[in-house]
């Protein structure tokens, strides 16, 4: 059987996609997670890509990326427990009706199941990718600031970061990860919310060849030897950043 070759727009363009996106995005408003929708699978599909990319993948793995960052979160629309496994589960029929080979849906499936730190491991580059990607998108773009509550340290987290940007830097073998936080929060109330998805992308950082480098109001947090070089804070190899 001959298989199309899938691209992010196909997917995009799909109604079941679309409808499960809109109903993730729905059902973690009502349930006051910060923003799980457009903007979020945006930045995930984008920098999963940026990563792959800045890591000598080819460009079929790396289009493969971009569309495990817009369906990473689909199984939200389920239930927020276990929602990377049902993600895969989920995505991986979504693939397979709209003309993909099932051995990348399978891939793709796969890397979405391991996403989340609960059950998830890197297994290969687009699963490491991914967790990095979506890990690293902590904002305050995110909230809703219709429901903002001072009181939820996933909010105040997020309404302090003012800035942050994620550079593959070839140059030192390191994906750094720069986090710029106001007095909203604080370097602690980040890392009680994600010190475990932090080792997680210590982990998938390894698994592409790359140590991992956490950064929070200039300081580094994590401590890993460096394979070369200075520590230079802002480099512009590979940056994704927000602000």
């Amino acid at each position: 059987m001959e298989y199309k070759r899938i691209t992010i727009a196909d997917v995009k363009s799909s109604d079941e996609v679309r409808a499960l996106i809109d109903m993730q995005s729905k059902y973690l408003e009502i349930l006051g997670y910060t923003e799980h929708g457009l903007r979020h699978v945006s930045y995930v599909c984008k920098t999963t890509a940026n990563i792959l990319r800045e890591t000598g993948a080819d460009d079929r793995l790396i289009e493969l990326g971009e569309i495990a960052g817009w369906l990473h979160d689909v199984g939200n629309a389920l239930s927020r427990t276990r929602h990377g496994l049902t993600g895969g589960t989920l995505s991986y029929g979504v693939l397979v009706r709209i003309g993909m080979d099932p051995a990348e849906a399978a891939h793709i499936a796969n890397a979405i199941a391991n996403h989340e730190e609960e059950t998830g491991i890197a297994g290969d580059a687009l699963s490491a990718a991914l967790i990095l990607a979506d890990k690293s998108d902590a904002h305050r773009s995110r909230i809703n600031k219709r429901n903002y509550d001072e009181f939820d340290i996933h909010d105040r987290v997020n309404m302090s970061i003012k800035k942050n940007y994620l550079v593959v830097d070839r140059d030192k073998d390191v994906i750094r990860l720069v986090i710029i936080m106001d007095s909203t929060s604080a370097p602690m109330e980040y890392l009680q919310i994600y010190l475990e998805r932090m080792v997680m992308c210590e982990t998938a950082a390894t698994r592409l060849g790359y140590t991992f480098e956490l950064v929070i109001n200039g300081v580094l947090i994590n401590h890993h030897k460096r394979s070369r070089g200075k520590y230079t804070l802002g480099s512009n190899e590979g940056v994704l950043s927000q602000d």
